[in-house]
Parts: C-alpha cells; sequence; structure tokens
C-alpha cells in the first residue's frame, strides 16, 4: 500500500487494508514480493497529481498488479486509465468491496471503468434526507464513513479520525468537493468506537481530520456536536490529548473556540484554513474575513489559552493579487505570530471558478510572491518559537534518542505542534522508564528554527493517563 496527500488519505489506506485484510489478502512491505501494489492517490493540485503518477509508474516497475485508488484515480477516472493502461483504476464506490475489485484483477477478469462524477449531486441537501441516504444500500460509498476496523500502516502513537468527509464550500480554486461530494458527518457513536478501538492499538493521540471539521454535525441537525464530542473523545480510556484539524475561520463558532482552548485533554492547537488576508482577495475566492478578523479570532483564542498554537495555509498568485495584497498578507502573518504556515503558488485546477478568472499572473511573479513569503514565514515562525523560551509545555513522547543524543534524550511534539507538520520538540532529562505515547511536562530552554529544545520538570510525569 502506497499512500499520498493528507491524513484523510492515510485514514482510507489503513480501511482498505483492514477490508483487504479481512478478505484474506496479507500486506507485505517491500513491493517487490507483492502479487499487487495499491497506490492511494492525491488529486488536490498539480504538483500532488504529479507526485500520484510518478507514484503509480515506480510501482509498475515491481512487476506486480497496479491499482490506483483515491483522490486522483476518483476525479478522473477513465482517463487515467487511459493514460496509465499499466494501472487498474478504481473510484470510491469500489472501496467497499475492494477485496472482490483486487480478485478481478489478479485473475483478470473485465472490471466496468470508472467515470467519475459530480459527487456533489449524489446526496440530497436536507440533514435528515441526507443521514437517510448514506445508510441506505443504494447510497455512494464516502471514504471513512461506516465503521471499519482499520488496519494501522503507521507505527507511533498519534493516528487521524476522521469526523467527516466532503465539503460544502465552494471556494474558488478548489476542486475538491466536486470528487469528494458534500459534506457528510460521521454519527459520533461512530467516532467514539474507532477512538476507543485506536487507544486498544496503542494510540494516544488522536487527530481529527475532515475536509473542513467546523462543520461537523451540522448534516445531523446539531452545530454543537463537535463541542460535545470533543470532552468525549477526550475522556477514552488511554487517550491523552485529541487535536482537531482542518478548521475553517469563518466557522469557528465562540463556543467551539473556548471547547478547544481550555477543554483539559484537548490541545488549544488551531489549524485554521485562512488562506490569504486581503479582503478584497478573499471575497474573490468566495471567502471570508481579513486581516482585522482573523487578528481578532487569534486574539480571542490567546485570551482563554495564552500558550494555543496556531498554523494555517496561504496561497500566492490568486487571479487578480496585488501587491496592495501581499502587503496585506504581509501585515497579518507579521501579526498574528503564527507557529507553523505552509506556504503554495495558485496553479489552475479543471472544474473550478478561478480557471475562468481574469487577472491570471506569470508564473515567474507567482514563484517569486512564494519565494519572498516562504522567506518571511521562516524568519517568524522561528522568532515564535523563540517566544516560547521559558514556556512550561506538555510532549507527547515519540522516540527514545539516548543512543544518539545521550541518556534521558526523547524526541516528540508539544500541544502546539501538530505530529507531521509543525516542527518538534527535543526533551532532556527525561527518566529512564518513559515510554513513547506519555505526556511529559518541561520547560522550553531553546529553539532549533521552529523546534524546541526543552528540559523535563519535576515531577517527570504528569499525573496518571495526563
Amino acid at each position: 500500500m502506497v499512500t499520498l496527500g493528507c491524513a484523510r488519505n492515510e485514514v482510507d489506506s489503513e480501511e482498505l487494508a483492514g477490508r483487504l485484510a479481512a478478505d484474506g489478502y496479507r500486506l507485505v512491505e517491500d513491493p517487490e514480493g507483492a502479487d499487487a501494489v495499491l497506490v492511494n492517490t492525491c488529486g488536490f493540485i498539480e504538483s500532488a497529481k504529479k507526485d500520484s503518477v510518478d507514484a503509480i509508474l515506480a510501482a509498475t516497475d515491481s512487476g506486480a498488479e497496479v491499482v490506483a485508488v483515491g483522490c486522483m484515480a476518483e476525479r478522473y477516472g477513465s482517463e487515467l486509465a487511459g493514460a496509465l493502461p499499466e494501472a487498474t483504476v478504481l473510484g470510491f464506490d469500489d472501496y467497499a468491496a475492494i477485496g472482490d475489485r483486487l480478485d478481478d484483477v489478479l485473475t483478470g477478469r473485465p472490471l466496468v471503468p470508472h467515470s467519475p462524477r459530480d459527487r456533489r449531486t449524489l446526496l440530497p441537501i436536507s440533514p435528515v434526507a441526507r443521514t437517510a441516504a448514506v445508510t441506505a444500500e443504494e447510497a455512494p460509498a464516502i471514504p471513512g464513513h461506516g465503521w471499519v476496523q482499520r488496519r494501522r500502516l503507521a507505527s507511533g502513537p498519534s493516528a487521524a479520525l476522521k469526523l467527516a468527509s466532503g465539503c460544502d464550500r465552494r471556494c474558488a480554486f478548489c476542486a475538491i468537493p466536486t470528487f469528494r461530494g458534500s459534506f457528510v458527518s460521521r454519527p459520533p457513536a461512530e467516532v467514539l468506537t474507532e477512538a476507543r478501538w485506536l487507544a486498544g492499538q496503542g494510540v494516544t493521540e488522536l487527530v481529527l481530520v475532515s475536509e473542513n471539521s467546523t462543520s461537523y454535525g451540522k448534516d445531523l441537525g446539531d452545530l454543537r456536536s463537535l463541542e460535545r464530542l470533543l470532552p468525549q473523545l477526550a475522556a477514552v480510556e488511554g487517550i491523552v490529548r485529541v487535536r482537531v484539524a482542518y478548521l475553517q475561520p469563518a466557522e469557528l463558532r465562540p463556543g467551539l473556540l473556548e471547547v478547544i482552548a481550555a477543554t483539559e485533554g484537548v490541545a488549544p492547537y488551531f489549524d485554521l484554513s485562512f488562506q490569504h488576508s486581503s479582503p478584497g482577495l478573499l471575497r474573490r475566492m468566495r471567502r471570508f474575513g481579513g486581516t482585522d478578523d482573523f487578528l481578532a479570532l487569534i486574539g480571542r483564542a490567546r485570551s482563554l489559552a495564552p500558550t494555543a498554537g496556531f498554523r494555517t495555509n496561504v496561497i500566492l498568485g490568486f487571479p487578480g493579487e496585488t501587491e496592495d495584497d501581499v502587503a496585506e498578507l504581509e501585515r497579518f502573518l507579521t501579526e498574528g505570530r503564527l507557529d507553523a504556515v505552509g506556504v503554495f503558488g495558485y496553479s489552475d485546477e479543471e472544474g473550478t471558478e478561478a480557471v475562468r478568472m481574469p487577472g491570471k499572473l506569470d508564473q515567474a511573479e507567482i514563484d517569486a510572491r512564494v519565494r519572498r513569503i516562504t522567506d518571511l514565514v521562516e524568519e517568524l515562525t522561528a522568532q515564535r518559537a523563540e517566544d516560547r523560551v521559558g514556556d512550561r509545555v506538555e510532549v507527547l513522547l515519540t522516540e527514545d534518542l539516548s543512543a544518539e543524543q545521550g541518556p534521558g534524550a526523547w524526541a516528540g511534539h508539544a500541544a502546539h505542534q501538530d505530529p507531521d507538520a509543525d516542527g518538534t520538540t527535543t526533551v532532556t532529562g527525561v527518566p529512564g522508564d518513559a515510554r513513547p505515547g506519555q505526556l511529559l511536562a518541561a520547560e522550553v530552554v531553546g529553539t532549533e528554527g521552529i523546534d524546541l529544545v526543552a528540559a523535563a520538570l519535576e515531577p517527570a510525569a504528569l499525573p496518571a493517563g495526563r
């Protein structure tokens, strides 16, 4: 199994692996010894699509049958199959019977070619009707829905847990809703069941993922569902930390902000999809807010949790972006003091409104703006890390570094650091009986870029369970 893209795809891969194991397939590490290689593709932006094609082609070198699944496969279907005849292309609707489909591939039985369709049209709009539809046998398959025992493909104490799939927003640059479909929440009981299973697998930190976590529950008729679910997840035996990813600033209600900032066991961590901060440009993107709104939102969170973590992604070079827009983004980044920022250059995506917009920028100008903001972000995030020197942090231990750095040295991540994207914390003075997945109290004593160096505090371990 080869997985590209985001944490949501990682969850889908583990679900597929679980289904295949239940059907008698055995997962192997080396593609050279495999009968088949499944490549779970990403179709978000042009560079991700190229990486997916490269992974498919690399898989063909093994001599195994190659099956492409995931977002790019769903989005392009027969077009991708025509361009890459070396691979069989399956869509989301094949996931529930992935063992049967793989049987078909290995025995040479013909398959009906996957034809892409706009998945936003496959579900009714009303919450009650939609909830009924996703439980009906004739409903389209929604990856990550319907509890299926996953097979963990990654080690370590942190694991992604999918809250929902799809998105109802219509951002001008984003094609995700067309191939992931409209927003559909998983029932809270199903999420809790999977959380308990993950805890039983040794997971101590849950990372809640979706295309838009702030929408959770709206299709269930209860926009406060996540506010109630978070304390329940934090109370699952064995879980020491819960963090929420993929928050929309325009939908972050005061009650949800307070729960994230102030609930024991929930990381005061705000992964906010700002994308830009110039109000005029955000309107062109079909988004809301601006620099002053975003700074006020960050200020409210910090008033409740002064050491809260903030990360975002920004797009440079969207059609019509001016120098004044870039300067406004620079003002926001400078005043916002974020912990991590992903910087991306705009690229046209088929099926989006932005493709038809005037004011396209030259690629060289887009690249120059990306470099300019990337340089600024590297400076600002390093400064933000330095601001944390002297702070008390709770570090989730992940790896014993004693062999490389001396006794008592461990790698981990603090509450403001996503386990995959936002830097790390190296802790010294860790007791000899420490274990991966344990939370440890420490004081920040230094930095290396956005990474922290901390010293374990006495008593070294937090109270039992925390």
